[in-house]
């Protein structure tokens, strides 16, 4: 190679990305496992095969052929027992052995299927056995007692003879039996030791590819990665000019180049940043103290309009007891429209006063029993629920961290509106349901009333928002809304169960503990008395 080759070789190099470092990596280490693992695999699977011949075949193979030879002999035993005695028993060895035999026989013909050498030692066997039977065993056997003897006699050369062969047969059998045995041994023990010495060179080279990986990990990745974390670590610090060195693969390169892009581009924006931080601040603040301000106006327009209102009601009642009936029709129907009209906007200011309370006066958390809170309520509401025959019933409730006023203002709000917001002719059923959620509990409402269709569960929440006409059913439109607010004050959220088709149900959450409203308005002493004389 040149000196002009391997600087471009070099060059070529060092545009390879991470990615491709990593697929050429991984493809050389894959390559390289795969051939060890078919190296492994070969020499496990010639190991289990040896293994399994002698365990399988050539072991049982010689156990039999000694059992088929004490057969056998059990059968030349009986029988040359009962050709000198004549004694029946002595034929018992010999049926015995008979059936040991066929049986031994069967199980080498199917151990020695694949091995030609031990079929043609077993049938010399088998010829040499079945000669020596129909020779010499099967007549005596087969011969009366008091003839047994002189059949004996007269064939006992022969049957010497006859035996003397198979008890060769099967001795050249055990032989080449044991043979094998001791042939396949020293095949397994020498596969393994082949075994050790691979899978010793496949552990040296894998501990060996893992290094060559790590190293090359550590120098193309993980330590100019550890540079550049370096680097944004100095930089987010604050030293803003600290400059990036690329290092690494290609497109950590252009990584670095492209943070130190971005770390110039922050030096230029941080100056307008934090302008704009300001500005934000400004404008946060402005927003807080508008938002301040308007409930403040909620409350001082509603607590002002009480005099004046007081004074428009006051007189046209007056109006009304003492001219009514003296003027004409029209003019008491104007005068009961002027006593209507005031009375209505003393509920709704009082209405609005509540509204704007949430939050300012009824602010003091403390450890409240919902299950004591709902009762004052219902003892509040007795009179409406016993004129509407309504039946309240309510699961075991819990005791939370809560603002006491703001939980009965809840109960009252939802149980009256279950109990106004009837049925015709029907009796009014109100169940409150309570369950725990993880940190949250939730509660149900539910009644049997004319319900809220799903297009207005939303629309119900608003403030001075109504479903249906003042003549239908009474109310000012901010009890929801009400509810919502004090629900949201106290960390959870409301919502009409739009699933629920038999009446109506709002479900909502409360936690534990309310949050911390750090900015929320705090009610002067000023503020509660001027309140108490509003009521």
């Amino acid at each position: 190679m040149t000196g002009d080759e391997r600087p471009a070789r070099l060059r070529g190099l060092s545009a390879w990305t991470t990615r491709r470092w990593l697929r050429v990596g991984v493809s050389v280490s894959l390559a390289i496992l795969a051939v060890l693992g078919a190296t492994g695999a070969w020499v496990l699977a010639r190991t289990e095969a040896i293994s399994g011949d002698l365990v399988d075949v050539r072991s049982p193979a010689l156990i039999t052929a000694v059992r088929l030879e004490s057969a056998v002999l059990n059968q030349e035993t009986g029988i040359r027992g009962y050709g000198i005695t004549g004694a029946p028993e002595f034929t018992a060895p010999y049926r015995q052995g008979l059936a040991e035999q066929r049986a031994d026989l069967e199980r080498l013909t199917d151990l020695l299927a694949d091995d030609p050498d031990g079929r043609a030692g077993l049938e010399a066997v088998r010829k040499a056995v079945a000669r020596w039977q129909e020779r010499v065993a099967r007549p005596i056997a087969d011969a009366p007692p008091d003839a047994v003897k002189a059949l004996a006699a007269e064939r006992a050369a022969e049957g010497k003879t006859t035996f003397d062969v198979v008890r060769a047969a099967l001795s050249d059998q055990e032989q080449r039996l044991r043979a094998d045995q001791a042939q396949a041994r020293d095949d397994l023990m020498s596969m393994l030791t082949v075994r050790n010495w691979v899978f010793s060179t496949i552990g040296v080279l894998i501990l060996a590819l893992a290094a060559l990986i790590f190293e090359g990990l550590r120098r193309g990745i993980t330590r100019p990665l550890d540079q550049l974390g370096s680097d944004a670590r100095t930089i987010a610090g604050g030293d803003f000019d600290h400059p990036i060195d690329p290092s690494g693969p290609a497109d950590l390169r252009r990584l670095s180049g492209e943070i130190d892009f971005m770390r110039r581009r922050l030096v230029r924006e941080l100056a307008f940043s934090e302008e704009a931080r300001s500005q934000l601040d400004t404008q946060a603040a402005d927003l807080q103290r508008s938002n301040a301000e308007l409930e403040q106006f909620a409350y001082v327009a509603s607590h002002d309009l009480q005099e004046p209102l007081r004074k428009v009601s006051s007189f046209t009642q007056l109006l009304q007891r003492r001219y009514g009936g003296q003027l004409d029709s029209r003019a008491d129907q104007y005068i009961d429209f002027a006593v209507d009209g005031a009375n209505r906007m003393q509920v709704l200011i009082n209405d609005l006063l509540d509204f704007s309370r949430v939050g300012r006066l009824h602010n003091t958390h403390e450890s409240v029993d919902l299950e004591q809170v709902l009762e004052r309520t219902l003892s509040t509401l007795s009179v409406g629920i016993e004129e509407a025959g309504a039946t309240v019933t309510h699961d075991p409730l819990p005791t939370l961290t809560a603002d006491p006023t703001q939980m009965g203002m809840l109960w009252q709000n939802l149980i009256g509106n279950a109990v106004k917001f009837r049925r015709p002719g029907e009796a009014p059923e109100v169940h409150v349901a309570a369950r725990q959620e993880g940190e949250l509990w939730r509660f149900t409402v539910t009644d049997n009333g004319i319900g809220i269709d799903p297009e207005y569960a939303d629309k119900v929440f608003v403030i001075f928002q109504r479903l249906h006409t003042k003549d239908a059913y009474s109310g000012s439109g901010i009890g929801l809304a009400m509810c919502k607010k004090i629900v949201e004050f106290h960390g959870g959220t409301i919502a009409v169960d739009t699933s629920y088709h038999d009446g109506a149900r709002i479900s909502f959450t409360l936690a534990p503990e309310p949050p911390e409203a750090a900015d929320a308005p705090i009610a002067t002493d000023t503020d509660r008395s001027e309140e108490e004389q509003a009521r």
